[in-house]
């Protein structure tokens, strides 16, 4: 799936416990578009942050179901990227402009 705009394939970069860990070993986590494929989310960093990619992992987040106030409900599930890179280099997501 080759995207006109990288925006289209990559839309957040996931903040967690975990995901800052795995940072620090060189692997990131982005949340991506349910239509992305590993080869695309692997060009859209490649261009985006000029770093090599050594591997895409990707997996399915699935919703989970809520009751709020006695109505039931489900969180919307999402589809996410875990991407290695080359050992010493760094993405910088807290940089200003």
């Amino acid at each position: 799936m080759l995207s006109k705009n990288i925006f289209d394939v990559l839309i957040a970069p996931i903040y967690s416990e975990k995901a800052t860990i795995q940072s620090e070993l060189s692997k990131h986590t982005f949340k991506v578009a349910k239509n992305a494929t590993k080869t695309s989310v692997k060009e859209a960093i490649e261009k985006l942050f000029s770093v090599k990619v050594i591997a895409v992992n990707m997996l399915n987040s699935k919703q989970k179901k809520k009751i709020f106030r006695g109505v039931i409900g489900a969180r919307q599930g999402y589809k996410k990227a875990i991407v290695t890179i080359e050992k010493g280099k760094m993405i910088e997501f807290s940089k200003g402009a």
